[in-house]
């Protein structure tokens, strides 16, 4: 159908905009240039505890309420840099939780670092699955201010668990990781949390041109992260 004039138009979207707002509450939809968009668009951030890196990033550290992956080669630094962070939001009056797949938490370095121990929430899964749906639950507690999984690499699937050693799992993790991504993105957003994922670095085989680096956990953890450091 097409409108006569503006003012037509005009009312046509406004009737939308109110019947999208009553059926999904205030906030659904807006015009991006109100304020109350620009509020909702601004990024905060949550400093590493290194400035040339904070300055690096652009917005003084990594943004809250987003996904962030941390990948690199082993004893790289990945880990250390997470602490830094988590000890950061500790100083400023919030809750850091750290989920431990690789059960390798060192909790002396930890304290060392600059974390309070007492007021890390701290666990470590038995799954994948498990992991992740710790994740979720902490994530929508709206409590938490960030939330450290190390690593993708270690969250292996439960049937991967409790099958016998040589048995094929092709695409489980990826598949895994997909669905919790998905579920995670719109949660964080609204908690204003930052969920960090450590990966790790693997070689793919038979790759003649580029590089043939490539991160454990599929494709998705790539698309859903708002940074990636390497």
């Amino acid at each position: 159908m097409a409108f006569e004039n503006v003012a037509e138009r005009s009312k046509a979207i406004e009737a939308a905009v109110s019947s999208i707002e009553k059926q999904f509450g205030k906030g659904a939809i807006m015009r991006l240039g109100t304020a109350e968009a620009e509020a909702a668009n601004k990024v905060e951030a949550i400093s590493t505890g290194s400035i040339s890196l904070d300055a690096a990033l652009g917005i003084g550290g990594i943004p809250r309420g987003r996904i962030v992956e941390i990948y690199g080669p082993e004893s790289s630094g990945k880990t250390t840099l997470t602490l830094h962070i988590a000890a950061e939001v500790q100083k400023a009056g919030g809750v850091a939780a750290f989920v431990d797949a690789e059960h390798a938490l060192d909790t002396a370095y930890a304290k060392r670092i600059g974390i309070n121990l007492e007021e890390l929430l701290v666990s470590q899964p038995d799954t994948g699955e498990q992991a992740l749906e710790i994740v979720d639950m902490l994530v929508r507690s709206d409590a938490v201010s960030v939330i450290v999984v190390d690593s993708v690499a270690a969250l292996t699937p439960k049937a991967e668990i409790e099958g016998e050693m040589g048995d094929m799992h092709v695409g489980l993790q990826a598949r895994l990781m997909s669905q919790a991504l998905r579920k995670l993105t719109a949660s964080v957003a609204r908690s204003n949390c930052t969920v960090v994922f450590i990966n790790q670095i693997r070689m793919k085989i038979g790759v003649m041109f580029g590089s043939p680096e490539t991160t454990t956990g599929g494709n998705a953890l790539k698309f859903y992260s708002s940074v990636r450091l390497d």
